[in-house]
Protein backbone atom coordinates (compact mmCIF):
# COMPACT_ATOMS: atom_id res chain seq x y z
CA UNK A 1 0.00 0.00 0.00
CA UNK A 2 1.33 3.11 -1.07
CA UNK A 3 -0.56 6.02 0.66
CA UNK A 4 1.86 7.59 2.79
CA UNK A 5 2.72 11.15 3.35
CA UNK A 6 5.43 12.43 0.41
CA UNK A 7 7.93 15.44 1.15
CA UNK A 8 10.90 17.00 -1.28
CA UNK A 9 13.51 14.00 -1.61
CA UNK A 10 15.92 17.03 -0.12
CA UNK A 11 14.12 17.23 2.56
CA UNK A 12 13.18 14.09 3.54
CA UNK A 13 15.31 11.03 1.52
CA UNK A 14 13.49 8.57 3.71
CA UNK A 15 9.68 8.12 4.24
CA UNK A 16 8.38 9.69 7.30
CA UNK A 17 7.22 7.47 9.86
CA UNK A 18 3.54 7.67 10.67
CA UNK A 19 2.82 10.24 13.19
CA UNK A 20 -0.18 11.31 15.43
CA UNK A 21 -2.99 9.21 15.48
CA UNK A 22 -1.71 7.10 12.24
CA UNK A 23 0.88 6.01 15.10
CA UNK A 24 -1.00 5.58 17.75
CA UNK A 25 -3.75 1.92 18.80
CA UNK A 26 -7.27 2.51 19.14
CA UNK A 27 -6.95 2.56 22.91
CA UNK A 28 -5.45 5.79 22.68
CA UNK A 29 -6.91 7.32 19.51
CA UNK A 30 -10.55 6.33 20.96
CA UNK A 31 -10.15 9.22 23.29
CA UNK A 32 -10.65 12.05 21.06
CA UNK A 33 -14.66 11.51 20.69
CA UNK A 34 -14.84 12.91 17.31
CA UNK A 35 -12.24 10.38 15.47
CA UNK A 36 -14.31 7.49 17.84
CA UNK A 37 -17.44 8.80 15.80
CA UNK A 38 -15.27 8.86 12.80
CA UNK A 39 -14.37 5.25 13.04
CA UNK A 40 -17.68 4.21 13.34
CA UNK A 41 -18.94 6.01 10.40
CA UNK A 42 -16.22 4.59 8.20
CA UNK A 43 -16.70 1.03 9.86
CA UNK A 44 -20.63 1.39 9.24
CA UNK A 45 -19.83 2.89 5.67
CA UNK A 46 -17.85 -0.31 5.04
CA UNK A 47 -19.59 -3.00 6.53
CA UNK A 48 -22.65 -1.88 4.25
CA UNK A 49 -20.37 -1.92 1.34
CA UNK A 50 -19.65 -5.63 2.16
CA UNK A 51 -23.07 -6.64 3.43
CA UNK A 52 -24.05 -5.17 -0.38
CA UNK A 53 -20.82 -6.99 -2.03
CA UNK A 54 -22.27 -10.11 -0.13
CA UNK A 55 -26.04 -9.96 -1.96
CA UNK A 56 -25.25 -8.55 -5.22
CA UNK A 57 -22.33 -11.65 -6.12
CA UNK A 58 -25.15 -14.11 -5.05
CA UNK A 59 -27.50 -12.38 -7.39
CA UNK A 60 -24.89 -12.07 -10.19
CA UNK A 61 -24.12 -16.37 -9.92
CA UNK A 62 -28.09 -16.44 -11.17
CA UNK A 63 -26.72 -14.65 -14.52
CA UNK A 64 -23.60 -17.09 -14.30
CA UNK A 65 -23.43 -18.92 -18.04
CA UNK A 66 -21.81 -22.05 -16.54
CA UNK A 67 -21.68 -23.77 -13.55
CA UNK A 68 -18.05 -23.00 -12.92
CA UNK A 69 -18.50 -19.67 -13.00
CA UNK A 70 -21.34 -19.90 -10.74
CA UNK A 71 -20.11 -21.36 -7.99
CA UNK A 72 -16.64 -19.12 -8.29
CA UNK A 73 -19.15 -15.97 -7.72
CA UNK A 74 -20.63 -17.70 -4.74
CA UNK A 75 -17.34 -17.89 -3.09
CA UNK A 76 -16.75 -14.92 -3.34
CA UNK A 77 -20.13 -14.16 -2.22
CA UNK A 78 -19.26 -16.19 0.48
CA UNK A 79 -15.78 -14.00 1.40
CA UNK A 80 -17.76 -10.75 1.12
CA UNK A 81 -19.99 -12.04 4.07
CA UNK A 82 -16.96 -13.17 6.17
CA UNK A 83 -15.36 -9.66 5.61
CA UNK A 84 -19.35 -8.27 7.23
CA UNK A 85 -18.91 -10.49 9.87
CA UNK A 86 -15.21 -8.98 10.55
CA UNK A 87 -16.64 -5.75 10.80
CA UNK A 88 -20.20 -6.16 12.80
CA UNK A 89 -17.74 -8.09 15.39
CA UNK A 90 -14.98 -4.88 15.88
CA UNK A 91 -18.29 -2.45 15.63
CA UNK A 92 -19.81 -4.69 18.67
CA UNK A 93 -16.15 -4.32 20.71
CA UNK A 94 -16.25 -0.63 20.76
CA UNK A 95 -19.69 -0.51 22.14
CA UNK A 96 -20.97 0.58 18.74
CA UNK A 97 -24.88 -1.13 17.20
CA UNK A 98 -23.78 -2.29 14.01
CA UNK A 99 -27.47 -2.15 12.75
CA UNK A 100 -26.96 1.73 13.79
CA UNK A 101 -23.59 2.45 12.69
CA UNK A 102 -24.37 0.73 8.61
CA UNK A 103 -28.46 2.89 8.67
CA UNK A 104 -27.21 5.79 7.54
CA UNK A 105 -25.11 4.62 4.65
CA UNK A 106 -27.91 2.31 3.72
CA UNK A 107 -29.74 4.76 1.51
CA UNK A 108 -27.08 5.84 -0.67
CA UNK A 109 -25.42 2.57 -1.01
CA UNK A 110 -29.10 1.08 -2.41
CA UNK A 111 -29.52 4.09 -4.85
CA UNK A 112 -26.31 3.38 -6.49
CA UNK A 113 -26.73 -0.35 -7.16
CA UNK A 114 -30.23 0.69 -8.31
CA UNK A 115 -28.52 3.58 -10.74
CA UNK A 116 -26.21 1.01 -12.11
CA UNK A 117 -27.49 -2.35 -12.54
CA UNK A 118 -26.22 -4.65 -14.85
CA UNK A 119 -28.02 -5.72 -17.74
CA UNK A 120 -26.47 -8.72 -18.23
CA UNK A 121 -23.50 -11.18 -16.67
CA UNK A 122 -20.38 -9.46 -18.37
CA UNK A 123 -21.95 -5.95 -16.97
CA UNK A 124 -21.92 -7.31 -13.63
CA UNK A 125 -18.15 -8.34 -13.40
CA UNK A 126 -17.06 -4.77 -14.63
CA UNK A 127 -19.03 -3.11 -12.29
CA UNK A 128 -17.83 -5.62 -9.05
CA UNK A 129 -14.55 -5.02 -10.81
CA UNK A 130 -14.68 -1.57 -11.07
CA UNK A 131 -17.35 -0.39 -8.98
CA UNK A 132 -15.41 -2.40 -6.05
CA UNK A 133 -12.06 -1.13 -6.60
CA UNK A 134 -12.91 2.19 -6.69
CA UNK A 135 -14.54 2.06 -3.14
CA UNK A 136 -11.37 -0.16 -1.78
CA UNK A 137 -8.90 2.38 -3.58
CA UNK A 138 -10.89 5.11 -1.50
CA UNK A 139 -10.75 3.24 2.22
CA UNK A 140 -7.28 2.45 1.72
CA UNK A 141 -6.23 5.87 0.83
CA UNK A 142 -8.55 6.52 4.51
CA UNK A 143 -6.92 3.38 5.91
CA UNK A 144 -3.56 5.50 5.63
CA UNK A 145 -4.45 7.99 8.59
CA UNK A 146 -6.28 5.52 10.91
CA UNK A 147 -5.15 4.09 14.17
CA UNK A 148 -3.18 1.05 13.94
CA UNK A 149 -5.61 -1.25 14.90
CA UNK A 150 -8.50 -0.08 12.75
CA UNK A 151 -6.21 0.16 10.01
CA UNK A 152 -5.37 -3.78 10.12
CA UNK A 153 -8.86 -4.62 10.24
CA UNK A 154 -9.79 -1.99 7.20
CA UNK A 155 -7.17 -3.55 5.55
CA UNK A 156 -7.87 -6.68 5.94
CA UNK A 157 -11.02 -6.76 5.08
CA UNK A 158 -10.41 -5.33 1.19
CA UNK A 159 -8.06 -8.45 0.62
CA UNK A 160 -9.60 -9.22 -3.41
CA UNK A 161 -11.51 -12.11 -3.01
CA UNK A 162 -10.76 -13.16 -6.17
CA UNK A 163 -12.73 -11.53 -8.49
CA UNK A 164 -10.33 -9.38 -9.95
CA UNK A 165 -8.32 -12.14 -12.60
CA UNK A 166 -11.61 -13.64 -12.71
CA UNK A 167 -13.25 -10.63 -13.83
CA UNK A 168 -10.73 -9.61 -16.03
CA UNK A 169 -10.14 -12.95 -17.52
CA UNK A 170 -13.94 -13.18 -18.18
CA UNK A 171 -13.81 -10.31 -19.93
CA UNK A 172 -11.51 -9.97 -22.31
CA UNK A 173 -12.70 -13.54 -23.29
CA UNK A 174 -15.83 -11.64 -23.90
CA UNK A 175 -14.36 -9.17 -25.78
CA UNK A 176 -12.25 -11.38 -27.82
CA UNK A 177 -15.25 -13.21 -28.85
CA UNK A 178 -17.32 -10.30 -29.84
CA UNK A 179 -15.18 -6.91 -30.37
CA UNK A 180 -18.22 -5.13 -31.07
CA UNK A 181 -19.17 -5.00 -26.98
CA UNK A 182 -15.86 -3.45 -26.01
CA UNK A 183 -17.59 0.16 -27.06
CA UNK A 184 -20.68 -0.54 -25.10
CA UNK A 185 -18.44 -1.89 -21.67
CA UNK A 186 -15.92 0.76 -21.68
CA UNK A 187 -18.87 3.44 -21.85
CA UNK A 188 -20.41 1.40 -19.51
CA UNK A 189 -17.28 1.15 -17.14
CA UNK A 190 -17.20 5.22 -17.32
CA UNK A 191 -20.33 5.89 -15.55
CA UNK A 192 -19.68 3.33 -13.30
CA UNK A 193 -16.37 5.28 -12.45
CA UNK A 194 -18.67 8.52 -11.77
CA UNK A 195 -21.28 7.12 -10.33
CA UNK A 196 -18.81 5.75 -7.26
CA UNK A 197 -16.98 8.87 -7.08
CA UNK A 198 -20.25 10.97 -6.71
CA UNK A 199 -21.36 8.52 -4.28
CA UNK A 200 -18.18 8.38 -2.03
CA UNK A 201 -18.06 12.21 -2.37
CA UNK A 202 -21.78 12.31 -1.38
CA UNK A 203 -21.54 10.30 1.87
CA UNK A 204 -18.76 11.91 3.37
CA UNK A 205 -20.23 15.30 2.80
CA UNK A 206 -22.93 13.77 4.56
CA UNK A 207 -21.38 12.80 7.85
CA UNK A 208 -19.40 15.75 10.12
CA UNK A 209 -17.16 12.97 11.50
CA UNK A 210 -15.86 11.53 8.07
CA UNK A 211 -16.02 14.63 6.34
CA UNK A 212 -13.14 16.14 9.26
CA UNK A 213 -11.33 13.06 8.84
CA UNK A 214 -10.88 13.83 5.52
CA UNK A 215 -9.99 17.74 5.44
CA UNK A 216 -8.53 17.34 8.70
CA UNK A 217 -8.70 17.73 12.34
CA UNK A 218 -8.66 14.28 13.30
CA UNK A 219 -7.16 12.40 10.32
CA UNK A 220 -2.79 12.49 9.65
CA UNK A 221 -2.42 14.89 7.15
CA UNK A 222 -4.55 15.48 5.48
CA UNK A 223 -6.11 18.22 3.97
CA UNK A 224 -8.07 19.60 0.62
CA UNK A 225 -5.35 19.90 -1.48
CA UNK A 226 -4.61 16.03 -0.21
CA UNK A 227 -8.23 15.23 -1.33
CA UNK A 228 -7.88 16.09 -4.48
CA UNK A 229 -4.68 14.45 -5.02
CA UNK A 230 -6.27 11.94 -3.56
CA UNK A 231 -9.35 11.58 -6.07
CA UNK A 232 -6.31 11.56 -8.66
CA UNK A 233 -4.81 8.67 -7.32
CA UNK A 234 -8.16 6.95 -7.57
CA UNK A 235 -8.88 7.42 -11.33
CA UNK A 236 -5.56 6.66 -12.39
CA UNK A 237 -5.72 3.29 -10.77
CA UNK A 238 -9.10 2.99 -12.40
CA UNK A 239 -7.13 3.89 -16.25
CA UNK A 240 -4.95 0.98 -15.15
CA UNK A 241 -7.60 -1.41 -14.64
CA UNK A 242 -9.47 -0.56 -17.60
CA UNK A 243 -6.24 -1.58 -19.58
CA UNK A 244 -6.10 -4.53 -17.82
CA UNK A 245 -9.84 -5.31 -18.69
CA UNK A 246 -8.69 -4.67 -22.75
CA UNK A 247 -11.02 -1.51 -22.37
CA UNK A 248 -10.66 2.60 -23.13
CA UNK A 249 -10.79 5.11 -19.95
Amino acid sequence: METSDTTPAESAPTAAEPTGIAAQDWARAAADPQYRAAVVDLLGALAYGELSAFERLAEDAKLAPSLADKAQLAAMASAEFQHFDQLRERLSDIDADPTAAMEPFAAALDEFHRQTAPSDWVEGLIKAYVGDSIASDFYREVAARLDTDTRALVLRVLDDTGHSNFAVEKVRAAIEADPRVGGRLALWARRLMGEALSQAQRVVAERDALSTMLVGGVADGFDLAEVGRMFSRITEAHTKRMAALGLSA
